[in-house]
């Protein structure tokens, strides 16, 4: 496979966790941790899979079943600042 060279910048805790996976020999460079990082985000996330499955497609098919029961945005809005505003002034 060909290679290209990168420089790339990193967040110091990010730094510290590529130079810790290579001491802990769990990867030979620093480079072999950016790729296998790299490539697990080319993989379909199981979790964000699911959801989709389970939750959103489920809510579409109902959505065309019956659009009368789509809540507007506004007053959607609406509620979560009243919900808000009651759990604020419990607290």
């Amino acid at each position: 496979m060909a290679t290209q060279e990168f420089t790339i910048t990193l967040p110091e805790h990010m730094a510290e966790l590529v130079r810790s996976k290579v001491a802990d020999g769990e990867y030979d460079s620093p480079s072999e941790v950016i790729q296998d990082s790299l490539e697990a985000l080319l993989e379909p996330d199981p979790r964000i899979e699911k959801w989709l499955r389970e939750e959103v497609g489920p809510a579409i098919d109902a959505y065309r079943a019956d659009p009368s029961r789509l809540i507007p945005i506004e007053d959607v809005v609406v509620g979560l600042k009243e919900r808000h505003a009651r759990a604020i002034a419990r607290h």
